[in-house]
């Protein structure tokens, strides 16, 4: 009996403990969540029409998508959750033929560019 009693207060004491995450308490410190590639408008400022994958790979990092249906676009894709849930998502994407760099679109256009 007494040990019954024991693991009904351990599963009343962890029900209790989750419980407290549903709450936001005041003061209490959230972070700002990033996630995906960070791209600014200096990076793709440095696009040129003709480069090759391996030179857009450096200037711009590894694409959060290269789909494999199509394999000419890779995508960059940054999410941000400020500490008051607000979401904000900004898209990039670069186009190939081949192995040269033919365009781009997104939230961010590169200077120069028609």
């Amino acid at each position: 009996m007494p040990s019954t009693v024991r693991s009904l207060a351990i599963a009343c004491l962890c029900a209790l403990l989750g419980a407290c995450s549903l709450f936001k308490f005041p003061g209490v410190h959230r972070i700002e969540v990033q996630q995906g590639n960070i791209i600014t408008q200096e990076m793709v400022d440095q696009l040129k029409p003709g480069m090759t994958r391996r030179q857009v790979r450096f200037v711009l990092g590894t694409p959060l998508l290269e789909d494999t249906f199509e394999p000419n676009r890779w995508d960059y894709v940054n999410r941000v959750r400020s500490p008051k849930n607000e979401v904000t998502q900004k898209r990039f994407s670069v186009y190939f033929n081949g192995d040269i760099l033919i365009a781009t679109s997104g939230d961010w256009q590169p200077a120069g560019w028609p």
